[in-house]
């Protein structure tokens, strides 16, 4: 016999000026599925990354194909795409996708200065949680930040932001850890 564990999820609907409640069922071999077809879109993203990139030169060219490839991949999941580079001691706006954004971001502040000055990739679940997040937008609700190196170097940033709670993961990491490695 097959057991399959469910969850349930309780929406609420508006209904002839009154709210009906329906409930969703899901199941853990669903949310798999669900995790397995974004691993499928990352792979083929990374391979696509890499033939669009290979044997470029101009920085700004390249940046702004990969925030626009991100940013279609996941047009339901990215609300803005970007790049932020090292120039002058500071984080300095690069090639985006999405709505206008902060231009100069100081070394351990916020999300991307915090990823630059740790060397690491930051998962913010709820950016309202993150201790001195920056609010470009109010639009935004979860980050992930990935540092670009060169060599040992961080010379920059890759930020993507959702405007839905705790949208990224572990295998969003993974993928554009090995997606900005290809720069």
């Amino acid at each position: 016999m097959l057991r399959i564990k469910a969850k349930c999820l309780k929406i609420r609907i508006p209904s002839n000026g009154s709210y009906s409640f329906i409930r969703l069922f899901y199941s853990s071999f669903l949310i798999r599925f669900l995790v397995d077809i974004m691993e499928e879109k990352y792979k083929l993203l990374v391979s696509q990354v890499s033939a669009l990139i290979a044997g470029e030169k101009n920085r700004v060219s390249v940046l702004s194909n990969v925030a626009a490839a991100l940013h279609d991949t996941f047009p339901d999941r990215y609300f803005w795409v970007g790049f932020y580079m090292v120039e002058e001691g500071e984080l300095q706006l690069g090639p985006f996708q999405g709505p206008v954004a902060c231009m100069h971001i100081k070394k351990g502040k916020g999300v991307c200065g915090t990823s630059w000055a740790e060397e690491k990739t930051i998962i913010v679940p709820d950016v309202e949680q993150f201790p001195g997040h920056i609010a470009c937008s109010s639009k935004s609700r979860s980050e992930i930040v990935v540092p670009v190196f060169k060599g040992n170097e961080v010379i920059g940033v890759l930020d993507i932001d959702s405007t839905e709670l705790n949208t990224f993961n572990e295998v969003d990491k993974k993928y554009l850890e090995e997606i900005v490695g290809l720069l």
